[in-house]
């Protein structure tokens, strides 16, 4: 059980940086560097993990289809947690 939710959980940080790189490749006009020092200046990493984010719903769905319950609840857990760095990102870069 626990093995199935640590699995979730790394499949949905793995999907979370594909989601984030795939958004930075497609919606930037610059280079994929330079794109991440723009996100950085402008304190948009917050933003760009939301989004990065989205593409836990697909790895969400594909467990639920496949039954695999326990991983997707750890797909489910990363999703919590990237919502909770998401939240500290914008506590700390406000002040």
């Amino acid at each position: 059980m626990i093995k199935e939710l640590l699995i979730g959980f790394i499949i949905g940080l793995i999907a979370t940086t594909v989601g984030a790189v795939i958004f930075i490749e497609f919606f930037s006009t610059y280079d994929f560097y330079r794109s991440l020092e723009l996100i950085q200046e402008g304190n948009l990493e917050g933003k760009v993990l939301s989004l990065g984010a989205i593409a836990n719903f697909f790895v969400f769905f594909i467990f639920l289809k496949k039954k695999q319950i326990y991983r997707a609840r750890g797909v489910l857990f990363e999703t919590f947690f990237i919502a909770f760095l998401v939240l500290l990102l914008t506590f700390f870069q406000s002040n």
